[in-house]
């Protein structure tokens, strides 16, 4: 299924290559598979860095700090006609702002790849646009976990 993925490269402190892109599609896809989401979907990825995410997660959200990603989800059910793009025909998941500064620190303090934190917080990330949260409980919090490591598991993208 033909989804539609915008990008947006708001930050010059790690390069956007297409290698990159195509990690970050890859990593929307398989989180769309395992989740067995049927229609198309449309998402919106900007890549920042920690100035440009300390302003905007300030400004949506109220805290003053940095963060390593964002979701700021557009769907309000997936059976919902209000949140489909006439143009494609498909569902506007919402939006994802992606910290490269800050993915490619916690790749390094958590001693695995940059290609394997991009895409957990890009799995993450999705999955949030889809409804899910790890905050409300811990049993949330395990589940969504689960999801994540099932959906890099898929992927072949392992610590």
């Amino acid at each position: 299924m033909r989804n539609y993925i915008n990008f947006s490269n708001e930050q010059d402190k790690e390069p956007v290559t297409p290698e990159l892109r195509c990690l970050v599609k890859m990593a929307i896809y398989s989180a769309l598979e395992y989740e067995d989401f049927s229609k198309k979907a449309e998402i919106s990825v900007t890549f920042t860095d920690n100035e440009g995410i300390h302003e905007i997660n300030s400004a949506q959200r109220g805290v003053d700090a940095p963060t390593d990603v964002l979701s700021f989800p557009m769907m309000s059910g997936e059976d919902s006609d209000a949140d489909t793009d006439y143009s494609n025909g498909a569902v506007m998941l919402g939006d994802i702002v992606l910290n490269l500064e800050r993915a490619r620190a916690q790749a390094a303090e958590y001693g695995h790849s940059y290609t394997r934190e991009v895409a957990f917080l890009t799995v993450h990330s999705v999955l949030h646009l889809l409804g899910y949260d790890h905050l409300t409980s811990e049993e949330d919090d395990r589940d969504m976990r689960a999801r994540q490591d099932a959906v890099l598991d898929m992927m072949g993208i392992t610590r």
